[in-house]
């Protein structure tokens, strides 16, 4: 076999095994595990969306706000963790602030948050919980602490003429454990809780 003979044999056994990797990794792949993902999980494959009489609500992976055009919060949701994600919960630009605790943009931005909630809410700002002044690293965190969300009852009972008592039983109601009883820490998932909330009569 001459030189240019093996060359091209070299080039087209190259050639097909580019075509036939472009199938299987390009095309079968994606579409078998897609596929998987249909039967075994779809909510989850699809996004895990929530919807309320037929409409997509969000996802309960992804934090959304329960403010008004100005960005003030609504006294009758509960509110989510504060988000650093481009305008707030983009999840085209999901990240942190990338603010160190020596950032005086960051120590502003807590106080600011602190005095906020603080007034809104009628509580004692050292009382205030992390979760509620700080964003999570993604800036899309869909759930707030236990402690948060108690924080928030007799703000939003008031604001629905709903007895506190059974605001705060809700709340309790959506309490999840940490994963396997002791990884993470106990979580509410906000938007569930506001579906229900808006429930009660």
């Amino acid at each position: 076999m001459s030189k240019r003979n093996a060359t091209l044999r070299q080039y087209w056994v190259g050639i097909r095994l580019f075509l036939i990797m472009t199938v299987a990794l390009g095309i079968v792949y994606p579409l078998v595990v897609t596929g998987v993902g249909q039967l075994i999980a779809p909510a989850q494959a699809n996004g895990s969306l929530i919807s309320v009489n037929g409409s997509v609500v969000g996802s309960i992976l992804i934090g959304q706000s329960f403010t008004d055009s100005d960005g003030v919060a609504l006294p009758q949701w509960f509110q989510s963790r504060p988000s650093a994600a481009g305008d707030g919960y983009d999840g085209s630009a999901s990240s942190g602030s990338n603010l160190g605790p020596n950032s005086d943009k960051l120590v502003q931005a807590i106080a600011d948050r602190k005095a906020a909630i603080a007034a809104s809410d009628g509580v004692d700002p050292a009382s205030i919980p992390a979760d509620a002044l700080t964003a999570s690293a993604s800036g899309l965190d869909p759930h707030i602490s236990p402690e948060y969300a108690r924080e928030q009852v007799a703000r939003v009972a008031a604001a629905r003429d709903l007895p506190e008592a059974e605001v705060a039983k809700l709340v309790e109601s959506f309490v999840q454990s940490a994963d396997l009883g002791y990884i993470g820490e106990p979580t509410v998932n906000v938007l569930r809780l506001n579906i229900a909330l808006d429930a009660l009569k």
